[in-house]
């Protein structure tokens, strides 16, 4: 369970969270909807540990990471957390294998190990024919696959994304989105997606809408799973 705790981040005089706090529970997916502003990035990359609030805790299994120090925060991160970006970040001098297992080796796997389970993981997301490919070379939808591909090297405890269908058209956003459903069911991820789509905001296979504004969390809706 993640546990972020009266959360307030500030960028000089901005006050971009106001004493924040949310719960995320194992195998949940979470979506944070909200207006450019609202605080929803700013709160999603605090609890990947990517940016430090003004003050809070932010605590994984009762672990309050953001006393670890830089090294054991940095291992912890690369563990236990997964992040999905909308322009998917990949390496364009590496092919799609590569990029995948980049964060199994930087974690200190072997690269034979490494490899095999990002072919594993390409082969399950559909881009068995594309791993020698560098990202130059594949669609908009398929660099998003190979970027959840990435996320999940290493089994994380959780998926952070942040607007992971922003740059797509509809029939690759929608893929996207029921591939982020049908991990969750077979392996169980946690996700927390950051995102202006409503059609994601209002699928039933999301269990929580979080509503930000003004930073600060203004509803959180359970939705109805038939």
């Amino acid at each position: 369970m993640i546990e972020a705790k009266n959360i307030t981040k500030r960028y000089g005089d901005l006050e971009v969270l106001r004493n924040v706090s949310v719960t995320i529970n194992d195998g949940e997916i979470v979506a944070i909807v909200g207006p450019s502003g609202a605080g929803k990035t700013t709160l999603l990359q605090i609890i990947g540990t990517l940016d430090s609030p003004l003050s809070g805790q932010v605590l994984f299994d009762g672990t309050d990471v953001l006393r670890l120090k830089q090294r054991e925060l940095a291992h912890f991160r690369n563990r236990n957390i997964g992040f999905v970006f909308q322009f998917h970040q990949l390496l364009p001098e590496f092919t799609t294998l590569e990029n995948v297992a980049i964060p199994a080796l930087i974690g200190g796997d072997k690269r034979s190990e490494a490899y095999d389970r990002a072919r594993q993981l390409l082969d399950y997301l559909g881009l068995s024919q594309r791993l020698e490919h560098k990202p130059a070379q594949l669609s908009g939808g398929e660099r998003q696959r190979a970027a959840v591909a990435r996320a999940l090297i290493n089994n994380p405890k959780v998926v952070l994304a942040d607007e992971p269908s922003g740059s797509l058209d509809t029939q690759n956003k929608q893929e996207l989105h029921q591939l982020f459903f049908d991990l969750r069911d077979k392996f169980h991820h946690t996700f927390v997606i950051v995102t202006h789509d409503e059609s994601l905001a209002a699928n039933t296979n999301v269990d929580r809408v979080l509503h930000m504004r003004d930073g600060i969390i203004i509803n959180s809706q359970r939705t109805i799973n038939e």
